[in-house]
């Protein structure tokens, strides 16, 4: 998952925290089903949500970035932006995707799918989910890069004519919008499977409700509906930070029903209602975690903030070294409740996430910066689009 570093927002202690306690309830949750060390004193089972975590980080954290532009210069330069995201993404995307497809033995779960779909990340809309889950968890990359590609240019359509109302209206629109959606493929696609044939109910659940990108907007929306008003109503979000443990325990207290209202995950409530009610949870969480005097800016967990910065290489990387290494050692040796299995799982996805950190996602960066830096301010500008004023949302 795109951490989405460089950001100034990105370097707050407490967002750095959530991040890190994303990428570790996600894998998590994948050890749990690939066959790593099993239970985790029931905190696996919902590891899921740690994605829907990324996505409101990243929604906050790229909204920030363009709506600043928009609200500070009246300017957003679509080509320095899409530059930046390549840099960012690509190169570690890449070498990953070229392991799946030269060293068949490091796929986690069946075959994968055509490389076409990885390049045009389209996997999560055309996915196998019976025999074709190798690297699958690239769907939720799929959704961010669906995002990065379509909300710039909304963003700018949006501050052409500032107005709260219009703004709220948009979000309220797509919010309606993934709920009727999903209710609507629940109710004709998947409760005919229901009682009847669970591979085909759970397989249908994944390709048509859990995976596509219209039906898992919610995060990214609240994400940059928290970014709209710390750009455009600074005294309101100041107002906000006075109250960071507040929203930190309310946060807490509605992920908390998220949970129990997701314990049947596939049903048609949760699957209409319970990803807006998530994602506002997790918004809460970042709401706090944001503001400097809140207790998760405070808080300093040892390792949080390297996990954070090399989270999208743990992501990328994880699931293929839990196969690996229980291929290799056998499952005899692996009864998934030893501390000296959790510590070597542990220890092998996070030497490999760093190789793949430092060795291509960290010297990108380092390039990206040194491009950016030197291209003439003439080529950065030519692919700018006057905004419009700073009232906004």
């Amino acid at each position: 998952m795109d951490a989405t570093r460089g950001n100034c927002v990105n370097r707050l202690p407490g967002l750095d925290l959530l991040r890190a306690i994303a990428i570790v309830w996600v894998m998590i949750f994948h050890s749990y089903f690939i066959g790593g060390w099993g239970h985790f004193g029931g905190i696996e089972q919902n590891g899921w949500m740690g994605v829907d975590l990324f996505f409101v980080l990243s929604g906050f954290l790229i909204g920030s970035q363009v709506l600043r532009s928009l609200a500070g210069r009246g300017t957003f330069s679509f080509a320095e932006f899409y530059q930046r995201r390549a840099f960012r993404i690509l190169p570690a995307y890449l070498v990953v995707v070229a392991a799946y497809f030269i060293w068949p033995s490091i796929r986690e779960q069946g075959d994968v799918q055509p490389l076409w779909q990885f390049l045009t990340f389209t996997v999560n809309l055309f996915i196998d989910a019976k025999d074709h889950l190798a690297f699958s968890h690239v769907w939720s990359l799929c959704v961010e890069e669906h995002f990065y590609l379509l909300f710039p240019p909304l963003a700018w359509w949006l501050a052409r004519r500032p107005s709260v109302h219009r703004f709220a209206l948009v979000c309220g629109g797509i919010v309606a919008a993934g709920m009727l959606v999903r209710g609507l493929v629940w109710w004709h696609e998947l409760s005919p499977w229901a009682g009847i044939d669970q591979n085909s109910y759970g397989k249908t659940f994944l390709e048509r409700i859990y995976y596509p990108t219209w039906s898992r907007l919610d995060g990214l929306l609240m994400g940059v509906m928290l970014a709209a008003a710390r750009v455009y109503r600074p005294v309101l979000w100041s107002r906000w930070g006075r109250h960071a443990n507040g929203f930190l325990l309310a946060g807490v207290a509605v992920v908390g029903g998220s949970i129990w209202l997701f314990r049947d995950r596939t049903g048609f409530i949760p699957t209409v209602l319970g990803y807006p009610l998530l994602s506002f949870g997790l918004g809460l969480l970042v709401l706090g975690g944001a503001h400097a005097s809140g207790a998760l800016a405070r808080v300093r967990v040892p390792g949080a903030g390297w996990l954070a910065a090399v989270s999208y290489s743990l992501y990328l990387t994880h699931k293929a070294v839990f196969h690996l290494l229980e291929s290799t050692l056998g499952a005899a040796s692996l009864d998934g409740h030893g501390v000296m299995t959790f510590a070597g799982y542990a220890s092998a996805v996070v030497g490999m996430g760093a190789l793949l950190h430092y060795g291509v996602e960290r010297p990108f960066l380092k390039l990206r910066d040194r491009v950016l830096h030197q291209a003439p301010s003439a080529a950065r500008a030519s692919g700018a689009i006057a905004g419009a004023g700073t009232e906004t949302a």
